[in-house]
């Protein structure tokens, strides 16, 4: 099973850009789609965006389209999101997953088998 760390996140002021990083290790990170979720204080763990195995197919939650954009580069094994003109409803614990096999669109968290501990992205207005 693949292990993932996130890095990258902070606080920031509203308009300002972030780029989160997960990085993989154990089996091969090519087979894993993989996918950025959030959870906010008080709320249940939302999906932000994801990629096939190969980094074609991204998908997005609406309200982050235009705005964000997910990437992976298989020769470091690492996925990121690029996150640009943040605004105060992005705060959240952010997560990255990774789920094996060739599919695309997984918007769904329980469709995910391996998960990162998260990294924080607060927003300031």
């Amino acid at each position: 099973q693949v292990q993932l760390v996130e890095s990258g996140g902070g606080l920031v002021q509203a308009g300002a850009s972030l780029r989160l990083s997960c990085a993989a290790s154990g089996r091969a990170f090519s087979n894993y789609g993989m996918g950025w979720f959030r959870q906010a204080p008080g709320k249940e763990r939302e999906f932000v965006a994801t990629i096939d195995s190969r980094g074609a197919y991204p998908v997005y939650t609406d309200s982050v389209k235009g705005r964000f954009t997910i990437s992976r580069d298989n020769g470091k094994n690492t996925v990121y999101l690029q996150m640009n003109s943040l605004k105060p409803e992005d705060t959240a614990v952010y997560y990255c997953a990774a789920r094996y096999g060739s599919g695309i669109g997984w918007t769904t968290a329980t469709g995910y088998d391996a998960w990162g501990r998260g990294t924080q992205v607060t927003v300031s207005s």
